[in-house]
């Protein structure tokens, strides 16, 4: 097996093999960009050493061998040489891009003999140490396990000592000091020296890399985004080039377009005489990238070239890595940037209008995340007018949020784990924070740039930032940050506005942002891609009309139990569930028959003529009674009965175990009398909008909750199909009408072809259904369920995605029973995982007509059902 790939031999097809970064290193190489030579080792080398093995296999060991040789002739230098040495860089890369979450060493082939021939040969002492001293700590800190603290403290206590502000204030013996302290913490913690020998310093470093791949911050990351554990990293090994030569070179990062917003032209920073690692963790703030025009025009409009290749030939948003050694240009690494959601819809958006993609490809590239995170919310402007500033930096990612302050992420994690909502502030983040940012709800950094650990990884989430705060002062030590006299502690509340890069004292009331522009452009070509339809589970105006706003086509689920909660409604209900015959039960219903008129006559306005499914009254009726003292004895006084009468009657209501008890369907056959005024407040008011012209055609779905056995069925739509014959007798119309039934006992699933000769449509009630076949009651599972998930007896939470072999095998058999009576029957799910992207896949393979679900999952469910399109 081939283990090791020159970048002129691989492509950015292999980005599983090669992962992301040696792919696109691969593919830059072929389109003769200006990147130093190098060769990836692939992730099934990863995955072949941590499979067990200690080191590196003697076959990996000749076959890099073999491509450092090949770097050697290529460069004109050699490893290890003491004249004119090959220093490469040793960087991860995944199939997923994992920004910091694993490791990287550069300058890698120093030592003390190297040092002295790259200073001679640079005529650059100063240059060359530095770079020395920073391969002793990136070795130390990722092959080696010592803290990178004691590093970074023994570089501080220096500076202090000589008085200097900045790194580049230090002059050659300043480093060559600092390597010499850097030397002796090897031995102090290792017991031995750092190694001498180039080849060995590269083995071990690969090793640590391949090692990075389930450190903690990155099988944390996985988790996050979804990333399988299972894919390995591939490992770069490339020549190195310097931007901390002098004031002449430099290193940064930039965007095709602005990651934040979406807007098009070069958007980025740079740093002179620096080290890529220096951008990336936020040590120094770098200038904006259109300072490098002003210092450099002609390697500016040389990057902008390279830039426009790149995104088009990769059809999306570049985010590129440079170096500037002595004012030569080099692209190290480009991938598909990472973006906030609206910069995501606009970019895409933009790419369309451009002719560089097409809108399929367009709605391949958005996720049901993205569209949740779009509608981030925004603070109160009335609130905000009035809020006091703490501090400013860039607006790194957008959003609003507030919470209580901490300033590690153990303790970030500590609070969040107990309740609160908390705002992870730190002069600087790195990947060993990635628990406590993902627990933030915005985050904070003092130093860093727009391309700063903190700002790329909160973006990718979705979390506010503001970063590069300067004017805050933040002690780690002592748990404040301190601005303009203002000093703030551990636990403190502030408001945090990742859009604007302000920070606000105390809590601002926020509300829902408004990107509908932007997603009614992409739900509207995703509903060109729909092989399943998609409505809404409402029935409030107000829902209704926010569900066909975000696309739904219709209503899959409209809980009539709802509507008897009002005040006045439940009082009459109340009176209904108290008589004490079948005659004293005509009062009350008639009154609630007229408030079903009414909020049939407005759902049925509103969807004008869309498809409206109706579940009639489905809990048990003790749900609808009261409970406290005052309210029993209110409706004692308002229905002529005593206290003890009321509480009497509640106890005989009352349930053991109600999800399997009187409710439904069995309600319905020992009290028909309720469906009947429910069907005939729908029937008549149907008709009633067609006699007005209101209404062209109506089409009422009326569904029967809980039914078990065809028997139900068959003598509940004979007893209601008779009371609609008499309504079209007295009305003198006749309209279409479909009476069916929600699938939610499993021995309706397994009897669906004999309920199929007397219903007209189908509708999966997951929620009760994955009740019933697991045994599990969905109120009670939280207090057991995390335990299965963490144990792994269960591979996800039944409730929220599908469990295909057992509940999906039931719905598998009811639509095989029910296409094989009747192909012409539509089935749909209005159960909760009929917005759920892992579920819809599964809805889709087996058949099901539609999903239904609440209006806000609307727009990723329609994306979803897009996506399922080939």
């Amino acid at each position: 097996m081939k283990y090791v790939f020159d970048f002129s031999e691989g492509n950015k097809e292999q980005i599983a093999l090669l992962g992301g970064k040696g792919a696109n290193l691969a593919e830059m190489t072929k389109l003769n960009l200006p990147v130093p030579t190098g060769f990836t080792i692939t992730t099934e080398a990863c995955l072949t050493y941590l499979e067990g093995q200690e080191q590196l296999s003697s076959e990996i060991k000749i076959e890099i061998q073999q491509h450092i040789e090949a770097m050697e002739q290529r460069a004109g230098k050699k490893f290890g040489d003491q004249l004119d040495p090959l220093l490469v860089s040793v960087r991860s890369g995944s199939k997923f891009s994992m920004p910091g979450m694993m490791d990287t060493i550069l300058n890698l082939g120093l030592n003390d003999a190297t040092v002295v021939g790259l200073a001679e040969k640079t005529k650059n002492g100063r240059f060359a140490y530095d770079c020395y001293r920073r391969l002793l700590q990136m070795f130390g800190d990722v092959v080696c396990g010592i803290d990178k603290n004691r590093f970074e403290q023994q570089l501080e206590f220096y500076k202090s000592k000589k008085n200097y502000q900045l790194d580049t204030e230090m002059l050659e013996e300043d480093w060559q000091e600092l390597v010499s302290i850097y030397k002796d913490i090897f031995i102090e913690v290792m017991q031995k020296p750092f190694p001498q020998d180039p080849l060995d310093q590269l083995y071990l470093s690969v090793e640590a890399v391949f090692r990075s791949w389930n450190n903690r911050r990155a099988i944390t990351y996985r988790k996050l985004h979804d990333i399988p554990h299972s894919l390995g990293t591939a490992v770069n090994i490339q020549e190195m080039v310097f931007g901390n030569f002098g004031t002449e070179s430099g290193t940064g990062v930039a965007f095709t377009r602005n990651p934040a917003t979406g807007e098009k032209g070069i958007f980025g920073e740079f740093l002179i005489n620096a080290q890529g690692e220096d951008v990336v963790a936020g040590i120094r703030t770098p200038e904006p990238i259109s300072e490098l025009a002003k210092s450099m025009p002609e390697v500016y409009e040389e990057f902008l070239k390279y830039s426009d290749i790149l995104e088009k030939h990769y059809k999306d948003m570049q985010d590129i890595e440079f170096t500037i050694e002595n004012k030569k240009l080099y692209i190290l690494q480009t991938r598909n940037g990472k973006r906030t959601a609206k910069s995501t819809f606009k970019i895409c958006i933009q790419l369309v209008e451009e002719g560089v993609i097409t809108e399929k490809e367009a709605i391949h590239r958005i996720t049901p995340t993205m569209i949740t995170q779009l509608l981030h919310p925004v603070f109160e402007p009335e609130a905000l007018e009035k809020a006091t500033i703490f501090g400013k930096g860039l607006p790194a990612s957008p959003g609003a949020a507030s919470g209580h302050i901490y300033f590690t992420a153990e303790t970030a994690k500590q609070a969040s784990d107990a309740g609160e909502k908390v705002i992870l502030i730190r002069q600087e983040t790195s990947p060993e924070d990635i628990e406590g940012m993902v627990v933030s709800e915005a985050i904070i950094t003092s130093r860093g740039g727009m391309t700063s650990h903190a700002a790329v990884v909160a973006r990718g989430m979705g979390v506010c930032c503001v970063a590069g705060c300067e004017e805050v002062q933040v002690d780690e030590f002592l748990e404040q940050a301190v601005c303009n006299g203002v000093t703030l502690k551990k636990g403190d509340e502030v408001s945090v506005d990742g859009t604007a890069g302000k920070i606000y004292l105390g809590r601002i009331p926020y509300v829902q942002g408004d990107e509908w522009a932007l997603l009614e452009k992409i739900i509207g070509w995703a509903k060109k891609e729909m092989p399943l339809g998609i409505r809404a589970n409402a029935e409030t105006p107000e829902d209704i009309e926010t569900a066909l706003k975000l696309g739904a086509d219709g209503i899959g689920l409209a809980r009539t139990e709802h509507m008897f909660f009002g005040e006045k409604r439940i009082f009459e209900m109340r009176k209904m569930i108290l008589s004490e015959n079948k005659k004293s039960l005509i009062e009350p219903l008639n009154r609630l028959k007229e408030y079903q008129k009414d909020d049939f006559k407005k759902m049925f306005t509103i969807l004008e003529g869309k498809p409206c499914t109706i579940r009639l009254l489905d809990p048990p009726l003790h749900e609808f009674l009261p409970q406290s003292e005052e309210d029993i004895s209110v409706l004692a006084t308002a229905t002529n009965r005593t206290v003890t009468q009321i509480k009497h009657r509640i106890e005989e209501l009352h349930e053991l175990n109600p999800m399997l008890g009187h409710r439904g369907c069995r309600l319905a056959i020992t009290t028909p009398e309720i469906y009947e005024m429910q069907v005939a407040a729908i029937i008549e008011t149907a008709i009633e909008l067609m006699q007005q012209n209101t209404q062209e055609k109506i089409v009422p779905e009326i569904m029967i909750p809980l039914i078990g056995s065809h028997q139900e069925m068959s003598w509940l739509r004979a007893r209601l199909e008779k009371v609609i014959q008499e309504i079209f007798v007295s009305k003198e119309t006749i309209i279409t009408y479909k009476l069916g039934t929600m699938l939610e006992i499993p021995r309706a699933c397994l009897t669906a072809e004999k309920i199929t000769e007397y219903a007209d449509f189908f509708s999966f009630g997951t929620n009760d259904l994955t009740q019933l076949t697991y045994g599990f009651s969905r109120d009670d599972s939280g207090k057991f369920i995390s335990e299965y998930l963490d144990r792994k007896i269960l591979p996800d939470d039944p409730f929220q995605h599908i469990d295909e072999e057992g509940v999906g095998e039931l719905m598998k058999i009811a639509v095989e029973k029910i296409r094989g009576k009747d192909r012409t029957l539509k089935i749909g799910v209005c159960g909760e995982v009929g917005g759920d992207p892992q579920s819809i896949h599964f809805l889709n393979k087996i058949g099901v007509d539609y999903v239904s679900c609440s209006p806000y999952r609307i727009p990723s469910a329609i994306l979803t059902i897009a996506q399922e399109k080939k």
